[in-house]
This record gives C-alpha cells, sequence and structure tokens, in this order.
C-alpha cells in the first residue's frame, strides 16, 4: 500500500467497470496549490485597486512585494505539509498548516524589509490589511478546497481498482483493514488464490473470491485492475518470486502487503536503512533539536520566573519555619527521567517528626501531618515553587509528567502495578506541572480509576509536545492555581 495515499473504501466490493480513477489525487491537489497560490497575489494586488490606500511609491513595487510573498507562501506551506493527505482531508488541521505558513510568510517578509531597509517603500496600511484579507482568503480557499476534495473522494473518483493476491489469514486481514479504514482511495476488486478450489473460502472478509493467478492476469490485461496487492507469507519465499515474476511482465503496480505481525504495528513509520525498508517501533520523545529547545525553554523561563518571585520565596521560607520545628525544605526521593532517582525540592508541610521518605502515604483532605502553613501552601501549590532549582539543575522540567515516589499507591497498589507501562511515563523528564494536572487530574490517587486517567493524559503529552502546548499548559497552570481543584 502506498502510505501517501488515502482509501475510499467501498460500500460493498464490485467489479470494476473498465475505467481508472476519474482523477489522480496528486492533480486534485496540484490544483488546491495553484488555487492558494493564486490567492495570496490576488488578497495583495486587490487591495491597491480597490482599496483605498495610496501607494507610497512605484506600484512595481507592490507587484514584485505580492510576487515573494507569493511564491514564500507556496515554499513555506508544502514544507509544513499543508498539501499533505491528512491536511487536504482534514478542514481543522488544513487551516492549522496553512495559517502557520501564511504567519511565517509575513514575518519572512517583514525581516527581508528590515534586512534590506525596504520597509519605508510600502504602505503599512496596505502590508496590515493584506495580512488579514489574504488569511481569510486562505482560510476560505482551503475550506472551499477541502470541500472538494471530499465530495470527489466520496464519489470514489480517486480511487483506484486493487486486486489481493493470497486468501490466507494475511489476505483476510489486509481485506480487513482496507474495508475498516474510509480514508484509504481503493476499490477492492476481489481476492485471488492458486490453491485447490476445495481449500478456500467463497469469500473474504465480504470481498469475493474471483480465481486464480492466470484469472488476475487476465483481468489485468483487459485494463480492469490498477493494482495488486501480493498477500502471502513472507516465510514462503519461493511461492513470493514465482508470483511476482509472472505479475511483473503486467503493467499495474504490485505491492507486497505485510506481513501478520505488521497489522500489530500498522500506525508505524517505516524508514529506509540503507537500502533495507525497517519499521520504527518507538522514537525516543522529545529528542535532538526538540530537546534542546525544551531545555532552553526550561533554563530561561525558570530563571525569569526565580528572578520575579524571589521575595515570595523568602516570605514563605520564613512561614514555614515560624509556624513549626524542623527544615525549611522537604527533599524526597522521585524517579525521574530513565527510571532514575532525584532528589524533589518543595517546602515542607508537614510536621517535621511525620515527614515519609519511604513507603509514603499520600496526603488526604484534612490529613493530621499537614502544618497551618502547609495547608496553606498546598492549596496555593506554593509549596511546589523550590523545583525550579531542580529545573534549573537538569533534574526536571516546567512541564512534564509529575515526578512520584517510587513507593507511590493508587487504591492499595503500587502504581507500576495498576498500570503495567507506568514507566513510560520516565521516556522524558517530569515536570512542576503538566498536561494532567491543569485538566482536573492532580491531587490525591486514591482510586485506580484517577491513577489511569492521569496516566492517560501524561502519554498524551509525551506523543504531542510542543513549545505551544508547553507554553499553554504554563498559562493553565496559573488558572489551576488561582481556581485550585482537588489540592490539599
Amino acid at each position: 500500500m502506498n502510505s501517501q495515499q488515502p482509501v475510499l473504501a467501498p460500500s460493498a466490493p464490485t467489479l470494476a467497470n473498465g475505467k481508472g480513477p476519474g482523477m489522480p489525487l496528486g492533480l486534485a491537489i496540484l490544483l488546491v496549490r495553484m488555487l492558494e497560490f493564486l490567492v495570496v497575489g490576488a488578497a495583495g494586488l486587490s487591495l491597491l485597486w480597490f482599496g483605498s490606500f495610496e501607494p507610497d511609491g512605484n506600484i512595481a513595487i507592490y507587484g514584485r512585494v505580492t510576487l515573494i510573498a507569493a511564491l514564500a507562501f507556496a515554499v513555506l506551506a508544502e514544507s509544513l505539509g499543508s498539501y499533505d493527505i491528512e491536511a487536504q482531508f482534514s478542514l481543522r488541521e488544513g487551516w492549522r498548516r496553512v495559517i502557520l505558513a501564511w504567519a511565517m510568510t509575513a514575518w519572512f517578509l517583514i525581516t527581508m524589509g528590515y534586512l534590506l531597509k525596504a520597509s519605508d517603500e510600502v504602505s503599512r496600511g496596505w502590508a496590515i490589511s493584506w495580512f488579514m484579507v489574504g488569511g481569510s482568503s486562505l482560510l476560505l480557499a482551503r475550506a472551499l478546497a477541502t470541500m472538494w476534495v471530499r465530495r470527489l473522494k466520496n464519489k470514489g473518483t480517486f480511487n483506484e481498482r486493487v486486486a489481493i493476491f493470497g486468501a490466507g489469514p494475511q489476505g483476510v486481514r489486509f481485506a480487513e483493514y482496507v474495508l475498516a479504514h474510509d480514508r484509504l482511495t481503493i476499490t477492492l476488486i476481489g481476492i485471488f488464490d492458486d490453491r485447490k478450489a476445495d481449500r478456500l473460502p467463497a469469500d473474504v472478509a465480504g470481498v469475493p473470491l474471483l480465481g486464480n493467478l492466470s484469472a488476475l492476469i487476465g483481468m489485468i490485461r483487459e485494463g480492469m485492475i490498477d493494482q495488486v496487492v501480493v498477500a502471502l507469507p513472507w516465510a514462503a519465499e519461493r511461492r513470493l518470486q514465482d508470483v511476482v515474476s509472472r505479475l511483473a511482465l503486467t503493467p499495474v503496480k504490485v505491492r507486497l502487503a505485510p506481513d501478520l505481525v505488521s497489522f500489530t504495528f500498522s500506525r508505524r513509520p517505516v524508514v529506509i536503512l540503507g537500502d533495507v525498508p525497517v519499521m520504527t517501533l518507538f522514537e525516543r520523545p522529545i529528542s535532538g533539536v526538540s530537546a534542546v529547545m525544551k531545555d532552553i525553554e526550561d533554563k530561561v523561563l525558570a530563571s525569569i520566573i526565580l528572578l520575579l518571585i524571589w521575595p515570595i520565596l523568602l516570605v514563605v521560607a520564613l512561614a514555614v519555619k515560624l509556624d513549626s520545628s524542623g527544615p525549611i525544605l522537604f527533599r524526597q526521593p522521585r524517579e525521574g527521567f530513565n527510571n532514575q532517582p532525584f532528589s524533589c525540592f518543595k517546602f515542607r508541610t508537614m510536621y517535621h517528626n511525620r515527614l515519609e521518605y519511604k513507603n509514603i502515604t499520600q496526603a488526604s483532605r484534612d490529613d493530621p501531618r499537614i502544618t497551618r502553613v502547609g495547608r496553606i501552601l498546598r492549596r496555593t501549590s506554593l509549596d511546589e515553587l523550590p523545583q525550579l532549582f531542580n529545573v534549573m539543575m537538569g533534574d526536571m522540567s516546567l512541564v512534564g509528567p509529575r515526578p512520584h515516589a517510587p513507593s507511590t499507591r493508587a487504591g492499595g497498589r503500587l502504581f507500576s502495578d495498576v498500570v503495567q507501562s507506568y514507566a513510560a511515563r520516565h521516556k522524558v523528564k517530569p515536570g512542576i506541572t503538566g498536561w494532567a494536572q491543569v485538566c482536573g487530574w492532580r491531587g490525591e490517587t486514591d482510586t485506580e480509576e484517577k491513577l489511569v486517567k492521569r496516566f492517560e493524559h501524561d502519554l498524551y503529552y509525551i506523543e504531542n509536545w510542543s513549545l505551544w502546548l508547553d507554553l499553554y499548559i504554563l498559562l493553565r497552570t496559573v488558572g489551576a492555581v488561582l481556581l485550585p481543584r482537588n489540592a490539599f
């Protein structure tokens, strides 16, 4: 299967009518590219002709700026995946990528104007209006284009007529996969197999069995099939070679279906290692440039926050010291990145003689171990502020899954016993705040359901990390602190 080409499975498999796809999907996407290129140019020039702006200089300058912007947008939109399959059929994803490309185009023009000292030659009113009108026009154009390609897709315009060779378990699994995914642009013609009729079912997953390899080649010669997917066990190397060698003489695409085990990891990307395709089962999240960006984000923001709140830290430290005897800071062992232990800093909120370092019992509402000042600190999350020093030391991030002590329990069971893949949270650094916390899953995990929900939110953050998501979580954290829930 071509992983870059979506598929529309028919409601009921039917034989081909002798006609191939009405329009290649690539041609439709090319037309969308041309439309958006023209929209950018038309938005800028129309403001000159129909707007109230008096060109500050030669009108040819505006034409050059418009052309440069249209070309820059085309390059940026392409590099950001604005014309990928998912962006063509998902309006939300398409809009997100188009607006990002348009914003980057505007930033590019501003930068070039500053560096070339040419910004004074263009009306600022025209430029601002162009950014707003151009962005709105691009959103409208993408909405219309998405409606158009969806309509063509639903009519089967992009569909290729596909035959499956192999009626065994592998062919069954492949046919079921195609029929279950309505984004594919495939019409399943039928299934073919060379084995004796008494060893074959009448149909496979509702797709008719149409004959042997000779029958398949005959239909190909009649122009009724565009693509053949060979669904034979990879271990049957000799049989595979025989079938493929005969199909290689026909003018259709011939592809090899995944082996049975590959369906388990069907969403995993395939990369080329040398000349050999290999499947990526798991990536290290937030790695490479992303890890460097997150580390810079942590250090810069933590430094700024510490410079702004040091008076608050001094007041809280004094309050803790005056309220009860014992140290100001509480250092508790927690598990961090790659399950490595570290000392997590917090303002002490419990009586010194009732602190727990092993076999820890989570704090609960009206917990007698909590001091008067500690109760206030916990409700306002001020007790977490010393973890900024953990961030500066590299043990934690500002945003990430909250670190837990190894002995913490939910419903009387260890966290790792409740969720077998709990250690997956440790694939990134723990954070002072996180997606689970701002979504309301903070505080005591007295039931297994609460732990599972927290775990699900943590995994969502790990798999969807971005700087924008971090900033969004930090902003929501301010609201969570001002309106605390489940904190005691």
